[in-house]
């Protein structure tokens, strides 16, 4: 994670100036697996003051979710219709819908808990991609995908702002 968010301050500080450096964490919670989780990290890292990391944070986080909740399955449809490709998103329908169980007896908490609870192949972004593919009703699905970055929003500030702080305080 240091060597990505240190590639990245040289990149953005190089071609935008030392103040587009506060970006980085919005910029890394847009990728899937890293999302809200690496931008904090980043943030923490790259000591970006707490609040203005949360925010980047969270609307790099949000904004890919409601391009997947209206648009995947036309997208993987689409794309099925080539060899490789269509192997490719077989592939992550099929990861995807292993974490079906998971959300599956009820949709609205499990989704929540499966975006909020940071646990690698969790996040907005397979949490999105599961609720399209389960057919959920995307203004459900949007309000459980928000609670659930709120958690992790919580979940990963105790764990990379308070705690240090507190046993830096000790």
């Amino acid at each position: 994670m240091e060597h990505i968010a240190t590639a990245l301050t040289d990149a953005i500080s190089g071609a935008f100036g030392d103040k587009a450096v506060a970006l980085i964490p919005g910029i890394i919670s847009l990728f899937p697996i890293l999302e809200m989780r690496g931008g904090l990290i980043a943030a923490r890292i790259l000591d970006i003051p707490y609040i203005q990391a949360l925010i980047t944070c969270i609307i790099g986080n949000i904004i890919p979710i409601p391009f997947i909740l209206l648009f995947i399955r036309k997208i993987f449809s689409f794309l099925k219709r080539f060899k490789h490709l269509g192997k490719l998103v077989t592939k992550l329908e099929e990861k995807a819908m292993s974490k079906k169980h998971k959300v599956e007896r009820n949709l609205f908490i499990g989704l929540i808990l499966f975006v909020g609870i940071p646990l690698p192949g969790t996040g907005a972004w397979t949490g999105a991609l599961l609720a399209s593919l389960l057919y959920m009703d995307i203004k459900k699905a949007s309000l459980a995908i928000l609670i659930g970055l709120a958690l992790c929003a919580v979940i990963m500030s105790i764990i990379t702002y308070l705690i240090p702080y507190i046993i830096a305080s000790v």
